[in-house]
């Protein structure tokens, strides 16, 4: 072995990785944690990166329930009233109306189809909504409804990915995400972002939640609806609370050696991650169990077994999660891709989700909660006035459809924007999904522009360089 060979052995031995990003505060741990906010910062510190964290300005809204009815609901027969369509059924669209357009399955060039529905006026706003949404009706006076929504995706996986992370590409963190990592979480026995599903799965799987490029800990964790909340949450037999947390402190011990070497917040996650599942042993059953529930209120809902898995039981325990001080709870149920068998389609989807969702805006109100809860109710993008199939179908639409949001700061009884007579344009006061988004954000306190990460070179944000907030919106 040479001198030169000797030299580089012992160079090597002491310029090792880790003493380079201890000594010198560089490489990829130190630009990211030099990217967090100085209060995100000293959560890491402090081994919590969920701690509750100050808005940037006032909230309206604390915590958010989003109800994402995944599929596409027709806006048509739910929510836009369009009498001159259902005198023009059978017509063929007028040729100005299509061009330049594309749809997602039909020829556009298909005959016009009118609405399956009537609609009716309800409230003292007078909101028009269909025959279909008896219990919503009640609600319509708390409701801000948007009728003039609109999107670049035109089919089901990057619609949802679009709405949920601002991007139609896999791998940006969900708006569930961003807002855990802008607020904390203000709850010590559970998780800060739980989701929960019925009907079939979204076609845009977990990315419809994730985290993205964000630590671990600000991602939604999926909660089950019978058996244990989370897949292996019970000790396995033989093995009890006192042996587990023998086993916890010396693993935090470890761990907490690591997060003071490295500085990785990652750690500081783990760490965390490990303490939220062993005190989720025993708060998330509690959670889970409707026994202490009141015969009324599980007829409010609609629930009728209270053991069996619904979107209607669903909607019951994101009020007792957001009571527990869980940040953000999204329901996904997706059943509303109604290509065919649409009447029969939207009036089934109806009964299963009309009076859970307005009983749990019902509730929150009733309970003093929806003043800075802020509810969400929507999809991914809305359906053709042409017919898919015989007489009985609508394609995917995403130039207009229609959402509503509840609660938390928003204009209550006010329809925003209007579609054109076809129900095929936005007449005017459009809104985009990145608009939605920064909105929603502005009403946690938040401004969009301000909430990034920094991540391969560049500063991320959940509206990314667009979006502005509608002012019309707000109360």
């Amino acid at each position: 072995m040479t001198i030169r060979d000797d030299c580089r052995t012992e160079c090597a031995r002491y310029l090792t990785r880790r003493w380079f990003l201890r000594e010198c505060g560089v490489g990829l741990a130190g630009i990211a944690l030099g990217t967090l906010r100085a209060n995100e910062s000293a959560t890491a510190r402090s081994g919590n990166p969920l701690a509750p964290r100050q808005s940037e300005f006032a909230a309206k809204a604390k915590r958010v329930i989003y109800l994402f009815h995944a599929g596409a609901p027709s806006q048509l027969e739910l929510f836009d009233p369009k009498p001159e369509l259902w005198k023009l059924d059978g017509t063929l669209p007028p040729a100005h109306l299509l061009e330049g357009y594309r749809a997602a399955f039909i020829n556009p060039n298909s005959a016009l189809l009118g609405p399956k529905y009537s609609f009716v006026s309800r409230g003292q706003c007078g909101m028009e909504l269909s025959e279909m949404l008896p219990h919503t009706a009640k609600i319509v006076d708390d409701l801000c409804l948007i009728r003039s929504m609109h999107t670049e995706a035109v089919n089901h996986a990057p619609g949802q990915i679009l709405m949920n992370t601002g991007a139609q590409q896999f791998g940006r963190p969900s708006f569930g995400a961003w807002t855990l990592y802008g607020l904390g979480s203000e709850s010590d026995d559970l998780l800060g972002y739980v989701v929960l599903t019925s009907a079939k799965g979204t076609s845009g799987g977990a990315s419809n939640y994730g985290c993205g490029f964000l630590p671990t800990s600000y991602g939604g964790i999926p909660f089950r609806g019978t058996g244990d909340p989370i897949l292996y949450l019970s000790n396995p037999n033989g093995f009890d609370n006192e042996t587990q947390r023998a086993s916890l402190d010396s693993l935090r011990r470890l761990n907490e050696l690591a997060l003071a070497d490295a500085g990785d917040p990652e750690i500081a996650g783990r760490i965390q991650s490990y303490e939220t599942a062993f005190r989720l042993q025993s708060s998330a059953p509690e959670l889970m169990d409707l026994a202490g529930e009141t015969k009324d209120v599980l007829e409010q809902y609609g629930i009728k077994d209270a053991n069996e898995s619904s979107y209607a039981r669903n909607c019951l325990l994101a009020r007792r999660l957001i009571e527990r001080g869980v940040r953000f709870v999204q329901l996904f149920h997706e059943a509303w891709d109604q290509h065919g068998n649409l009447t029969n389609g939207v009036k089934r989807n109806c009964e299963k989700t009309d009076q859970p969702s307005a009983a749990l805006v019902q509730d929150l109100k009733q309970r003093g909660l929806l003043d800075d809860t802020l509810v969400i109710w929507g999809g991914e993008f809305g359906r053709t006035p042409m017919v898919q199939g015989t007489n009985d179908g609508r394609d995917h639409h995403n130039r207009c459809f229609s959402i509503w949001l509840a609660g938390g700061g928003v204009r209550a009884g006010h329809v925003h924007g209007e579609t054109d007579t076809f129900g095929f344009n936005i007449a005017h006061d459009p809104i985009h999904v990145h608009d939605l988004n920064a909105t929603l954000l502005h009403l946690l306190g938040l401004d969009h522009t301000r909430l990034t990460h920094r991540f391969q070179g560049r500063d991320f944000r959940l509206t990314d360089v667009h979006g502005r907030v509608v002012r019309d919106l707000l109360a």
